[in-house]
């Protein structure tokens, strides 16, 4: 059985050198944008990952990553 990643990650080729990391690799945010829209708070990386500006993600195969903001928090001037 092929998986819905799979099948995005196959029908696109990234043409950047050195590739972009795929959906599934932990750097997946270090793919290029190709499609940006800041007015909405959204941008679309190479490897089918669209990433939100509250650092929220959707990957190709529809799982959601939830928004992370412990280390932005930390590192916040009000909180030391």
């Amino acid at each position: 059985m092929i998986s819905k990643t799979s099948t995005v990650a196959a029908s696109r080729t990234c043409p950047h050198d050195p590739p972009c990391p795929s959906a599934d690799d932990i750097d997946r945010d270090a793919a290029h944008v190709i499609v940006s829209h800041p007015e909405q708070g959204w941008s679309l990386l190479c490897n089918g990952v669209v990433l939100f500006e509250d650092t929220g993600e959707l990957l190709p195969d529809g799982q959601s990553i939830a928004v992370n903001r412990s280390d932005k928090l930390a590192c916040a001037a009000h909180r030391k």
